[in-house]
């Protein structure tokens, strides 16, 4: 009994620490986090306190809005913590792999599939919604990593569908932070046994991380191509 007590203290103090770190980093990039927070929470606190006394019942009303105050204020910082850390992901190299990783269950991504040696490169999602080939780089240099990919991608799953997202900030391109939204729009036409098959036939192409120690995320500024290595694939 002890150590399970033990346990879910040790938890308990690693979700704080987990959620002062993320206060601290968000608050780097968005100066006024603390006085948003503060007014949403006695905000939310104060309405239905007033709301109380009106209708006479001030402890009821009260408790409500502290409560409400809590759920409202988790979620305005959850949101104002998830811009900032896009923020600072935002034009790195490798940043829109990043947010692939976590796109969700359902989804299988490789990074890498296609790089030249300006880093332009061309990632991979594989779900119900078909192929999705992101890239991130120069618009006018990916387009052609995107064609070579596509091109391959007809001769090995010619009848799956194949979608092409550039990651950016211009017209056409998608930013960032609405990848994931992006991705979970487009419909879904394969059923679960359908994307295991398009999965494991895209496995034996192989891509760029089998042959490259790339690391996870944001891939360094000053990463280059090694020699002799392929410009696309």
């Amino acid at each position: 009994m002890a150590r399970k007590e033990n346990a879910a203290d040790a938890a308990n103090a690693g979700r704080l620490k987990q959620i002062v770190l993320t206060y601290k980093m968000t608050r780097k990039a968005d100066k006024k986090l603390g006085l948003v927070l503060a007014a949403v929470g006695i905000g939310t606190f104060g309405v239905f306190l007033a709301i109380g006394f009106l209708i006479d019942h001030p402890y009821y009303l009260g408790v409500l809005g502290l409560l409400l105050g809590f759920l409202a204020t988790a979620i305005v910082f959850g949101r104002r913590a998830e811009r900032a850390a896009f923020g600072q992901m935002e034009g790195q190299p490798g940043a829109a792999a990043a947010v692939l990783d976590n796109i969700g269950r359902g989804w299988t991504t490789t990074p890498a599939v296609a790089m030249n040696r300006s880093q332009d490169v061309v990632h991979r999602a594989v779900g119900k919604a078909g192929i999705v080939l992101v890239a991130e780089g120069n618009p006018n240099r990916v387009k052609s990593l995107l064609a070579a990919e596509k091109k391959k991608m007809n001769r090995i799953v010619a009848d799956v569908p194949v979608h092409d997202v550039i990651v950016g900030t211009g017209e056409g391109q998608v930013e960032l932070k609405k990848l994931r939204t992006t991705l979970l729009k487009y419909p879904r036409v394969l059923t679960g046994p359908q994307v295991t098959a398009t999965t494991d036939r895209l496995r034996a192409l192989g891509d760029l991380m089998s042959n490259m120690p790339l690391p996870k995320g944001p891939m360094p500024r000053g990463m280059r191509m090694p020699k002799g290595g392929p410009k696309t694939r």
